[in-house]
């Protein structure tokens, strides 16, 4: 694997599957309006493919590009400098019964039955670009997108990554993601199976299911996989 980066990487897509003011911003933005937000076009494929095969160590296949640029179901939304892709933050807001089969356990099924939730599928920065706020601003569009009125009935947001990858780990655990369940074998990176974590945030009200075990599950694994 190259080096880390902020990013999370959804199997599930494998499959078929800020204030711009900010002190983070360095020189390389000589204004805030030097870095703007807008969502993916089907024009963008081919630079969302290269900057994807670099970033990520999972290959999506041909339909996965062209869904995310053109399927408006998913929110995928590009940090863009000087005319260039420097950030994507690819998520989607589905109905909470649409969770895979791995993922049942975040929220209670009896509690949240009619609700939605957040998936990030994938979240990537160019590596000249790092440690200026790109990826916060990425995600706390997508956080403010699913906390506004008409959003509401979205419980969670949750995302699924490599338990070797310390860099993205930290930055979702800053932004308050807590670890939810260990994943023993779920990635395939050039050919060999890879354990991952699933991350998950809780909003507007939500919240796990009710049990004994769950406060001490996050303890648990990180001692385990991250110390």
């Amino acid at each position: 694997m190259t080096s880390f980066n902020w990013y999370s990487n959804s199997k599930d897509s494998n499959r078929d599957n800020h204030d711009t003011t900010s002190p983070y911003f360095s020189h390389l933005f000589t204004s805030a309006a030097d870095l703007q937000l807008r969502f993916l076009c089907p024009s963008d494929l081919d630079q969302v493919k290269d900057l994807c095969k670099e970033w990520f160590p999972i290959q999506y296949p041909e339909a996965w590009y062209r869904d995310i640029t053109s399927d408006p179901r998913f929110y995928s939304l590009a940090a863009v400098y000087q005319s260039k892709l420097v950030g994507l933050l690819i998520a989607e807001v589905k109905q909470s019964d649409a969770i895979n089969k791995e993922d049942k356990g975040i929220l209670d099924g009896r509690m949240y039955s009619n609700c939605t939730v957040g998936y990030i599928l994938s979240l990537g920065v160019c590596s000249s670009f790092r440690r200026q706020g790109v990826a916060s601003l990425l995600l706390d569009s997508f956080l403010n997108h699913v906390t506004q009125t008409e959003n509401q009935i979205c419980k969670a947001i949750y995302l699924h990554v490599l338990t070797m990858n310390s860099a993205a780990i930290r930055f979702y655990e800053k932004h308050y993601f807590r670890l939810h369940s260990f994943l023993p074998y779920y990635y395939s990176v050039d050919g060999k199976c890879k354990d991952g974590f699933t991350y998950v945030l809780y909003i507007n009200g939500g919240h796990p299911p009710w049990g004994l075990l769950y406060p001490f599950l996050e303890t648990i694994l990180k001692y385990r996989f991250i110390h």
